[in-house]
């Protein structure tokens, strides 16, 4: 269900500063109203169908105007599981010099690298191979277990941008699993909004962008994808149950540091990130030092 308030759509988000945020929305203005009357905090309880449907009553009119400049947190709050699909797009396969998978790669991002879309990226210490990834962001709805393709859809409560924040020496050149590189503290921006499914027409259809410094880096379209956002969906879930607010990162399109020729480009102290999907919003992110 979409919500719709008086023929717009709403984009539902978390704002205020870390630990302390409130549900809100973006009206069909571009403004910021406060949704904290309303409901206590977008937790995976509001993905449900008969919460969007109290939501989608609401007089957008009516819901508070949120004046100045705030912070945007992760647009949800709860998340079990933050899940990733590596080497996705088959151009960034061959950037990357990786065979095209034959299934999904899943690995995890801890749920402690989450972070708001805007927040800074903490190098860690001793990182030497900082790199980006801009991702199509899946939040799950209702739990999911031996989903049918044809049904995976009906899962998702809506889509985010995600940006897949990698540390490529942890990942690759320490042995074990990918997780080392990609579940460092802030390693995780997601938002700024979280737009219900039923407004995306088609997810196989959105524009993608990555910016460094200014400098364009990353351009893409999910229509690239090796494995679209339905078969995403039913595959994870036989692996494992799939509950209300877990996000599922889709991977990445071409244009990453690592796969830069001759020589990669990583992130340094003091770069600025910005990012984007069609529909979706945008993100910025500066990189600092770990204090």
């Amino acid at each position: 269900m979409s919500l719709n308030l008086n023929g717009e759509y709403m984009k539902l988000v978390r704002y205020g500063s870390v630990g302390k945020e409130k549900p809100g929305l973006i009206d069909g203005a571009g403004n910021l109203r406060d949704l904290s009357k309303i409901i206590p905090d977008l937790t995976s309880d509001q993905l449900k169908a008969a919460s969007l449907l109290k939501l989608s009553k609401i007089k957008e009119s009516s819901l508070p105007l949120v004046r100045g400049k705030k912070r945007y947190g992760t647009p949800i709050t709860g998340v079990g599981k933050f899940i990733a699909i590596g080497l996705n797009y088959s151009d960034h396969a061959a950037e990357a010099n990786m065979a095209i998978p034959k299934e999904p790669i899943i690995f995890f991002k801890a749920i402690s690298s989450l972070s708001g879309p805007n927040d800074d990226v903490i190098t860690p210490k001793g990182a030497k191979k900082l790199d980006w990834e801009i991702e199509l962001g899946i939040v799950i709805g209702k739990k999911a277990r031996y989903v049918n393709k044809k049904d995976a859809l009906k899962y998702i409560a809506g889509y985010c941008v995600v940006n897949d924040v990698s540390e490529r020496e942890y990942q690759l050149e320490r042995g074990g699993t990918w997780d080392k590189g990609k579940g460092c503290d802030t390693f995780g921006p997601v938002g700024p909004w979280l737009v219900t499914s039923d407004e995306v027409k088609d997810p196989q259809k959105l524009d993608m962008w990555l910016d460094v410094n200014g400098k364009p880096m990353q351009r893409g379209n999910t229509k690239t994808m090796i494995f679209d956002v339905a078969t995403i969906v039913s595959c994870v879930s036989e692996y494992m149950t799939l509950m209300p607010g877990d996000i599922i990162a889709t991977g990445t399109p071409p244009g990453v540091g690592m796969g830069i020729k001759p020589k990669p480009k990583y992130l340094k102290i003091g770069d600025v990130l910005s990012c984007g999907i069609e529909g979706l919003g945008e993100q910025r992110q500066k990189v600092v030092a770990f204090k």
